[in-house]
């Protein structure tokens, strides 16, 4: 069901009874003097109010639940898109062969972490990262951490630039010659 089909007919019903009752209060205060009406139509108006107001707060409740519903499934979602990311890194980096080392300096490089950082963290020189990141671009083929970091992002889109996925070069041995 549309939302819209019911709230705009509920939102006129509370905007009505509340300019039927600020009306009724004001007159009252300032001593306004209207023609009367029937006690019935009165009564029906601040019927109407009290079932607009009503109204009002049980879709107010419906909505706010169906929003916080909608929240914990895009942080269900959130939280599963990063654990196939982090799926997809340890699958490419066993495939890859990278070293306990050479793991952890590569997922510091995704992560955007500078050499000297990384080396930082490591309790290593920045010689040795540098070593570390040459070896891993070898191994998954690319020339650089832009490069890296897109094999994760194209495969996690499952839309590559160009069409097709890009996968680390294997070397053909002929067996023949």
């Amino acid at each position: 069901m549309k939302v819209w089909i019911v709230l705009i007919p509920l939102l006129a019903l509370q905007l009505g009874s509340g300019l039927f009752l600020f009306w009724d209060i004001l007159g009252s205060i300032l001593g306004i003097k209207s023609s009367p009406i029937a006690w019935v139509y009165y009564e029906l108006a601040q019927i109407g109010a009290v079932i607009g107001l009503i109204l009002g707060v049980v879709m107010s409740a419906t909505l706010l639940l169906r929003s916080i519903r909608r929240q914990h499934a895009a942080e269900e979602s959130l939280r599963l898109a990063s654990g196939a990311f982090m799926d997809v890194l340890q699958e490419r980096f066993a495939e890859w062969e990278l070293t306990p080392a050479e793991k952890d300096v590569a997922l510091f490089a995704i992560k955007g972490l500078s050499t000297a950082d990384i080396a930082g963290l490591r309790n290593t020189s920045e010689g040795t990262v540098k070593a570390q990141t040459n070896a891993i671009y070898r191994k998954a083929g690319v020339s650089g951490r832009p490069q890296l970091l897109s094999l994760f992002i194209d495969e996690l889109m499952g839309d590559p630039i160009g069409g097709e996925a890009r996968k680390p070069a294997t070397v053909v041995v002929d067996k023949a010659s």
